[in-house]
């Protein structure tokens, strides 16, 4: 039990206030935190082709997305009993040691370092997700949507610009005696650290322990803005609304599953996240390469930051219209929408041969529809289960996901070394076809009413 729980009842925020600055506050920091992480993804394959060959440039990145994933475990459990702020600064101190661990391993030579220090500068990428999660925490239910979508629309300042500062944070550092690409992640670990300050500072209270203690005292009335979480359809085990005590915090992943095993729309927002980064980094993290080929003759790395704007920007500059229309047509519907959107973009972004505008016309595709399986997965899994085992069902989420993305970043280069990028293309858009099965499949009724997602309530297996 922690001490938010046992201690005696104290005066009650301003939900309504306290949400407002807590999503303010992350959106702020994510600018921040997002250019740290993008500046690596623009640059990390291209520095591990460099060290070690093609075949293994998407390792890199893969361990920076495998270093998120496991990560995710520890920060959560960490929220689960001291609340979000000290969780989200560990992660991205993580994430600045792994980028001084990157400047090192480009200036030794040594490629087992750049593995290492990639592995630890995905916390940044673990603190930028799991953020996503905290704007939520203190939601309304008919605007969770929305909410969640802001936080991930911040990252569109620093993540857009982020590769573009690449070259520029190069050239610099290139000039200071550093070797080429190894600047960006120095300038990566000094955003992280900066983040993880704001956080420790302003991040209170805690919006994560607000909502607990909040929910540990049904007999508290609800801010007077606040919509009831029957009318919006939401499941009433999901904010532990209903009778019955809500459960206590647990910390196992062995809980997380079992909830995510009892309810349908928790597992499709685990799937809808999971695919959608799954084919987002299978197809990303090779396309540097892809320009490189194309470009093998000049400067690739403005190529590579105007492609990857473009982009990131997919992923995060419509995601408010994203959670407005998660909010308005149903989760499940805008999940689809992303598996569409998905496909798409493997067809545009496989049969554009060395055509860079068809090209980045298929990056953005692939951006909007990881935008819209994430903000809406996001959303209905955070939202169908109860308050208390939250952190560690999302930290459960992220974990999956990851494993996902990093598997397909792993195999990505091997696959474009041997049979071409247009076949990695085509296999990606063949992991898209369970999700869609999934998301089409009839949820039972146990009751009138509609849940959060635009169906049918679920239903504890």
């Amino acid at each position: 039990m922690t001490v938010e729980q046992s201690a005696p009842p104290r005066h009650r925020p301003d939900v309504a206030v306290v949400q407002r600055r807590t999503v303010r506050l992350l959106a702020g920091t994510q600018v921040l935190g997002g250019t740290g992480v993008t500046i690596g993804v623009a640059v990390g394959a291209l520095l591990a082709a460099d060290l070690a060959g093609t075949a293994v440039a998407g390792l890199a990145q893969s361990a920076a997305v495998v270093g998120a994933a496991l990560l995710a475990v520890p920060v959560t459990r960490l929220m689960t009993g001291y609340g979000r702020r000290p969780g989200l600064a560990l992660a991205y101190l993580v994430g600045a040691a792994g980028g001084v661990l990157t400047v090192l391993a480009a200036v030794t030579g040594w490629v087992p370092l750049l593995f290492l220090g990639m592995l630890f500068f995905g916390g940044g990428s673990a603190a930028n997700l799991q953020a996503r999660y905290a704007a939520v925490d203190l939601a309304e239910p008919a605007r969770r949507g929305r909410q969640l979508s802001v936080v991930v629309w911040a990252t569109t300042v620093g993540a857009v610009v982020a590769p573009n500062l690449a070259a520029l944070a190069d050239r610099l550092t290139t000039g200071w005696g550093l070797p080429p690409l190894a600047g960006p992640f120095a300038f990566s670990a000094v955003a992280f650290v900066a983040t993880a300050g704001v956080l420790l500072i302003f991040l209170r209270p805690d919006p994560l322990l607000t909502a607990r203690r909040l929910t540990a005292d049904p007999g508290v009335p609800t801010d007077p803005g606040a919509v009831n979480e029957r009318s919006a359809g939401a499941d009433p085990g999901a904010t532990g609304a209903g009778s019955g005590p809500a459960p206590r915090p647990a910390g196992s992943l062995r809980a997380a599953w079992a909830q995510v095993r009892r309810r349908p729309a928790a597992r499709l927002g685990v799937a809808a996240v999971a695919v959608g980064h799954l084919v987002m980094v299978a197809v990303m993290v090779m396309t540097p390469v892809r320009l490189h080929e194309a470009h093998h003759d000049g400067d690739v790395l403005p190529v590579v930051g105007l492609v990857l704007s473009l982009h990131i920007a997919g992923m995060y500059a419509v995601a408010p219209l994203v959670g407005w229309l998660t909010d308005r047509l149903g989760r499940r519907a805008v999940v689809l929408g992303g598996a569409g959107l998905l496909l798409a973009a493997c067809a545009v972004a496989g049969t554009a041969g060395h055509d860079t505008p068809r090209l980045a016309a298929g990056l953005v595709l692939l951006g909007l529809g990881w935008s819209a399986t994430m903000v809406a997965g996001s959303t209905l899994l955070s939202e169908s289960v109860p308050v208390p085992v939250r952190p560690t069902v999302q930290g459960l989420a992220d974990l999956i996901m990851g494993l996902a993305g990093a598997g397909a970043g792993a195999a990505s280069g091997f696959v474009v070394q041997t049979a071409g990028y247009p076949v990695l293309t085509l296999l990606a858009a063949v992991a898209v076809g369970p999700l869609v099965a999934l998301a089409l499949r009839p949820v039972p009724s146990r009751g009138p009413g509609r849940d959060d997602a635009g169906d049918v309530p679920d239903e504890e297996e």
